[in-house]
């Protein structure tokens, strides 16, 4: 293989910030003429401030996103634990909530430096073109993210691809855009968030200034710097106040723009899929039901014995992918007594099959850490009473840390894997 030149690690910050020649001078019109954009809102300090909160919630989602997708879709080297089991509550009602207000955050951010998408000349160095290069992958990609995201938590389906997977994978495109864009403009933020009070007041005067040369009078009031921080913020503020009590105890009568509200449905729980939508009424009324544990060996249960099995009770939050979350008092046998019953060892995992005929989430493997733990039950009923129809009857694997597409409806069989 060819080695790369010795000079070239010496030279190349150099040509990163080498200026290109400038192109022949022409006569620029419209948007591209000098001082086209007056306003004193598009500000360098006002463009890196909003970047810096709109790259720390990106990188909370992000992060946070990988927790739901490798809780979901497990690598084959990860066992999710099931403790603390207020964990993916935190997680996904973290995720959910900052994607929401990310929406002003991003308007404002693109209101702000839309500009510089008319600047001439159009590339002065290779690390402006990098930069470039990365605002059409970055500005895709967190405009698709959000708008499919609130089109989730609405069950609004208008795509013709699976989400989760494609909102996996396009989140690793748009934090490599943002990545790549951030160490592009390190300069320019340092420069802008870390600029001193009478730096800014310099480039106060300055600005009037160009503002005064384009033809428009200082001081004739319009919105300021500040003035749009703080509606930026307090949009922000009020969407997560308005919809962080779908998740947070305690919050829910402020859960106003949310899609749910954790205390509305069947037994006062929120339901995503009925048992209509996913055709097992008939196959989970019928008289005939049966239970099976298949393991070295095979344990069936009807309706009768099922309920007749010791009961214990797990105080446990129903955690949706949507980001909802609602606590309720499950009962039912552990999930563990019905494994040593069919002889299957403590290491193994088991694989949780619904009534559900077809669907992604008709089954879900549940790994030693969770079927072994105190709290996993193989729930009959929940608040008291009979599991509603809609909430799993005749039964439902209810556990610990788990999110609720995962938490398998009208189970009528569990097998070693």
């Amino acid at each position: 293989m060819r080695q790369l030149p010795r000079w070239l690690p010496r030279r190349l910050p150099r040509l990163l910030t080498e200026k290109l020649p400038e192109p022949p001078p022409v006569l620029r019109r419209g948007p591209l003429r000098e001082n086209a954009f007056p306003s004193r809102l598009h500000d360098p300090r006002m463009a890196a401030l909003l970047g810096v909160w709109l790259g720390i919630a990106f990188g909370t989602c992000f992060l946070t996103g990988l927790v739901s997708h490798f809780m979901q879709h497990p690598p084959s080297w990860l066992e999710w634990p099931s403790r603390p089991a207020w964990l993916y509550r935190v997680t996904q009602g973290l995720h959910v909530t900052t994607g929401l207000a990310s929406v002003p955050l991003l308007l404002a951010k693109l209101w702000t430096v839309y500009p510089l998408l008319w600047e001439w000349p159009p590339i002065r160095s290779v690390a402006h073109a990098v930069e470039r290069m990365t605002i059409v992958p970055l500005i895709a990609g967190a405009i698709f993210q959000l708008s499919t995201g609130i089109a989730n938590i609405a069950q609004w389906y208008r795509f013709h691809f699976f989400f989760t997977v494609t909102h996996y994978w396009v989140a690793w495109i748009t934090i490599g855009a943002l990545v790549l864009h951030i160490v592009a403009k390190l300069t320019v933020i340092r420069a802008n968030v870390g600029r001193r009070r009478h730096e800014r007041a310099h480039l106060a005067a300055a600005t009037m200034a160009t503002t005064t040369m384009a033809g428009a009078a200082p001081g004739t009031g319009g919105l300021t710097r500040r003035g749009l921080g703080l509606a930026t913020g307090t949009a922000a503020g009020v969407i997560v106040a308005t919809t962080a009590g779908q998740s947070v105890p305690g919050l829910a009568r402020l859960d106003l723009l949310a899609p749910r509200r954790p205390d509305i449905g069947p037994q006062g729980l929120p339901v995503n899929r009925t048992a209509r939508a996913a055709r097992v009424t008939s196959l989970a009324r019928d008289p005939g039901y049966r239970l099976e544990v298949v393991g070295p060996r095979r344990v069936v249960y009807t309706i009768e014995e099922l309920h007749a099995l010791r009961r214990y009770s797990s105080k446990l939050p129903i955690t949706c992918v949507e980001g909802w979350a609602a606590d309720a008092t499950w009962h039912g046998p552990r999930l563990r007594n019905l494994l040593d019953a069919a002889m299957i060892p403590a290491d193994a995992t088991v694989r949780v099959e619904s009534l559900e005929a077809r669907g992604g989430y008709r089954a879900s493997d549940v790994n030693p850490s969770h079927a072994r733990d105190s709290l996993t039950l193989l729930a009959t009923g929940v608040n008291g009473a009979d599991l509603d129809l809609d909430h799993g009857y005749p039964a439902r694997l209810i556990a610990p840390n788990r999110p609720g597409v995962l938490q398998t409806k009208w189970v009528h069989r569990v097998v070693m894997v």
